[in-house]
């Protein structure tokens, strides 16, 4: 006998659907509840770099508007972690000796408990932090927010999404007064004649998100921005479209040029700008200087490329529809909001945001990177995506908690100061972390590592010995995604449901049932339930009449296979395609802000005169995720990708000695990478690409600067300075290998 459960892919935004079955023994859990019997074996978490154990599920592919069938490598050996050799299933206690050992639950939520009382009553309530994770469920980030400001009572929350979709959120917020990653669904993309995308390679990380460009290929009209030929502006050769290639760092300016030649020959859609937008004046002065020979001579790409891009998206929105879609590459800079800014007021040009046919969107990166950031995790926001500082969203939340509106405490601080607090007189000192590998994912990853290490006290929720687990002073072993029930919402604002198909060992926990065991430790106030679907039924309440409204979603309609598209208010059918009628302003337009390039600072000298200054740019592999905590321990992924390669121009390396596969040194003031080089004329001669997925002497973000967005407070991740190098003693081959931490 066999059971199946119809779920979505634990990784991208792109949440592709798939069906996992599972063999008699290990039945599924239909309903939240107990867990049923038979489970798998208990595993040794003690047990490290071993393959796995067998999966226990099987995975299918299922229709589904967004893959519409298809799944990547990482979808298809997804199931392959649910039994691993290295999950960790029990609690862990790090010794005197750095060694951790199991211990009870008992024990180990006691310990957290004293941790936390000890932290405030020594240096205050903001003492402690909390570091939550875009892979969350919508149920799990909701109540970490709540969990943190009354369990805790801190302000000092924020989560690894301020490192993804900030900027791009900060410039929705301002023009549109919303922010949705997609304002629409997916499949409007399909009868697009041309679609414009800056910065993101969707080729290697969300695969079946292609076969959504295949129309706008097939008429030449896809145009990639990006300073590699990566696999995704490979679409466009043989007459598939355009490839523009700037110097890294030069996005703003490019956006800019391709808006002043859309003013400058008249191809603005003016009845829309006068009806549905403000600000055009001040945008079109201040698009006067960018011209684009100049613009050529700022980005590397050519003026009559310039032209021809401006061009034909004027003609796909008169025509067939034209989008422009922006991704990290463009965003994760520290003028990242102003870059999205500018892409923004590039469509509202063109008339594009809001229309039948045409629009605006950003791709969110992670699994709940959408729902992740709107229901209470970010520093100063509140579930519904309500600021936290707005007297009547203090008041709305306050109600549905059941608590006086001044026990919920101010905003508190971005991603980057909060982790530059750790351990600081005026800092966290006991800090929780779920869902984020922050010792790999972090800019300045050296930096933080010593931040995390200066903690009175580090807890880690995680199901394997990631990098910032083995920094922990306790480990608490959670559920996989498979092994739980929930909701999560993907990159087009659709809420789905994540259910259950397997037993989680026995010593497991959800991050639900944690946090409801500590608030009564805690003597918190408001209640904590340990079951989703009741978790979901108040985070309806409190989102309502928010911007982000869930209240008309429920677990009913959505296991009927119902679309729900927020805002879904309650008596609603949902949203969608936002912007057809008003914009979320008061005044129902959007709004237009001129943005300049500003200056950077001048890098530091290499301390090494046989060096050669390049500029880093950082990015995603096919085969791996995010800090590849999970993908790293996928045999067939490791295998395809098992360590990081330093992506270099042969011309560049040829003037540096440096020949395919010769060890390379990457580095700058605030590290060192040591890996293999890769030649290839897909980059820029001036700049050198590492993936982010790799831990230690392979870590990215030693390099990369902890200088954020003034507005996003997103981290420059995409624009750094470095020295390369050959190395010319090769290290032993075990420094550079990928292992699981120990």
């Amino acid at each position: 006998m066999t059971t199946s459960a119809d779920t979505h892919c634990p990784y991208c935004a792109l949440q592709c659907a798939m069906t996992l079955t599972s063999p008699s023994g290990l039945a599924p859990a239909s309903q939240p509840g107990p867990v049923p019997v038979p489970a798998p074996p208990v595993l040794d978490t003690r047990t490290t770099a071993s393959p796995a154990l067998g999966a226990p599920l099987e995975v299918q592919g299922r229709d589904f508007p967004t893959n519409r069938g298809g799944l990547c490598r990482k979808g298809w050996t997804s199931p392959s972690l649910l039994n691993h050799a290295g999950r960790i299933t029990e609690p862990l206690l790090k010794g005197p000796d750095g060694v951790h050992r199991p211990i009870s639950w008992d024990h180990a939520l006691d310990l957290v408990v004293a941790a936390v009382k000890d932290a405030r009553a020594r240096y205050g309530a903001d003492a402690v932090g909390v570091f939550g994770g875009g892979g969350l469920t919508n149920e799990k980030a909701y109540m970490l927010g709540k969990f943190a400001r009354l369990a805790l009572g801190t302000s000092r929350i924020d989560y690894n999404g301020r490192f993804c979709m900030s900027s791009a959120a900060a410039a929705g917020m301002r023009a549109f007064g919303v922010d949705r990653g997609l304002p629409f669904p997916l499949e409007s993309l399909d009868s697009a004649s041309t679609i414009l995308m800056l910065g993101s390679n969707v080729a290697e990380t969300m695969p079946p998100f292609v076969q959504h460009l295949k129309g706008t290929r097939d008429a030449g009209g896809l145009i990639v921005v990006d300073p590699r030929r990566s696999a995704t502006a490979a679409f466009t050769a043989d007459g598939g479209g355009l490839h523009l290639q700037p110097l890294p760092g030069t996005d703003l300016a490019l956006l800019l040029g391709i808006s002043h030649v859309v003013i400058h020959e008249n191809l603005v859609d003016t009845s829309y700008l006068e009806e549905r937008t403000s600000g055009y004046g001040a945008v079109a002065r201040s698009v006067n200087s960018f011209w684009p020979e100049r613009v050529q001579s700022l980005t590397g790409v050519p003026a009559e490329l310039i032209r021809e891009t401006a061009r034909r998206l004027a003609a796909g929105a008169r025509e067939g529809g034209s989008y422009i879609l922006t991704g990290r590459g463009v965003e994760q800079h520290v003028d990242g909001t102003d870059t999205a800014t500018a892409a923004i007021n590039l469509s509202l040009l063109l008339g594009l945001p809001g229309s039948a046919r045409s629009g605006y969107g950003t791709l969110t990166g992670q699994g709940n990177g959408q729902g992740g950031r709107e229901h209470g995790q970010k520093a100063d926001q509140l579930p519904g995506y309500r600021k936290i500082t707005d007297p009547a969203a203090r008041a709305h939340v306050a109600g549905v908690w059941g608590v006086p509106e001044e026990l919920i405490p101010g905003p508190g601080l971005p991603a980057v100061q909060l982790l530059q607090s750790l351990g600081q007189p005026d800092g966290v000192r006991c800090l929780f972390v779920h869902a984020s590998n922050i010792a790999v994912a972090s800019p300045d990853a050296n930096a933080v590592i010593q931040g995390l290490r200066s903690l009175d006290f580090l807890m880690v929720c995680d199901f394997f010995m990631s990098e910032t687990a083995a920094e922990a002073d306790l480990i608490l072993p959670v559920l996989q995604w498979a092994e739980e029930e929930g909701t999560l919402t993907n990159l087009e604002g659709r809420v789905l449901r994540r259910r259950r198909a397997l037993a989680p060992p026995p010593g497991a926990r959800s991050e639900l049932w944690i946090m409801a065991r500590l608030a009564e430790a805690l003597n918190a106030p408001s209640t904590y339930s340990e079951d989703p679907e009741a978790v979901f039924e108040e985070l309806r309440l409190a989102s309502a009449g928010g911007l982000a409204d869930y209240s008309g979603i429920d677990y009913a309609m959505l296991d009927r296979g119902e679309a729900a598209y927020w805002p879904y208010p309650a008596g609603s059918t949902g949203t969608p395609r936002l912007f057809q009628d008003a914009f979320a302003h008061a005044d129902g337009k959007a709004v237009m802000v001129p943005v300049t390039p500003r200056r950077r600072r001048t890098p530091a000298a290499s301390p090494d005169p046989a060096a050669k200054t390049m500029t880093l740019i950082t990015g995603r592999l096919l085969e791996h995720y995010q800090s590849g905590a999970q993908t790293r321990r996928v045999p067939e992924l490791l295998a395809a990708q098992p360590e990081a390669a330093a992506q270099i121009h042969p011309a560049a390396a040829a003037s540096m000695g440096i020949t395919e596969g010769a060890l390379v040194s990457v580095a700058n003031e605030r590290g060192e990478v040591v890996c293999r080089a890769q030649l290839s004329n897909a980059i820029r001669p001036e700049t050198v690409f590492l993936p982010f997925h790799f831990p230690e002497l392979e870590s990215a973000n030693r390099l990369t600067e902890a200088a954020t967005d003034p507005i996003s407070g997103m981290p420059e991740f995409k624009f750094n300075t470095v020295w390369v190098r050959p190395v010319a003693v090769p290290l032993p081959t075990n420094m550079l290998q990928t292992t699981e931490a120990s």
